[in-house]
């Protein structure tokens, strides 16, 4: 059974991406899927959205996905041949600008390193 969750959980990450690339129109902000966990009866999908933007832009984003999250369960509905399309739940995940913000204080500071440059 967790395979299938696995496998589910995949499919839907992927054509969800499609699906945004597709139908969003953002501006100025990059909407990425960084995960999705699906409960054990595949009734349920928390998708995990990261967005590279300002406060607002990722606000604006994040009411954006949950306004179109009906048009983007139909779109996997006819898209995935599966029993029952699982309702979407978006969450905002922080990680990637955390880590964006990290390497930029860390670039501020000298402390990344730069690549050998081979002269040759």
């Amino acid at each position: 059974m967790k395979n299938r969750v696995v496998r589910v959980s995949e499919v839907l990450k992927r054509e969800l991406g499609v699906l945004f690339e597709r139908e969003l129109e953002l501006r100025n902000a990059l909407v990425t899927i960084s995960g999705v966990d699906m409960t054990p009866d595949l009734k349920q999908a928390h998708v995990f959205i990261s967005v590279l933007g300002n406060p607002a832009q990722r606000r604006a984003a994040m009411e954006l996905l949950e306004k179109r999250r009906a048009d983007f369960q139909a779109g996997f509905a006819r898209r995935v041949a599966i029993k029952q399309t699982p309702t979407l739940h978006f969450h905002l995940d922080g990680s990637l600008e955390r880590g964006s913000r990290v390497l930029g204080l860390m670039d501020e500071l000298g402390l990344t390193e730069e690549p050998p440059h081979d002269d040759h």
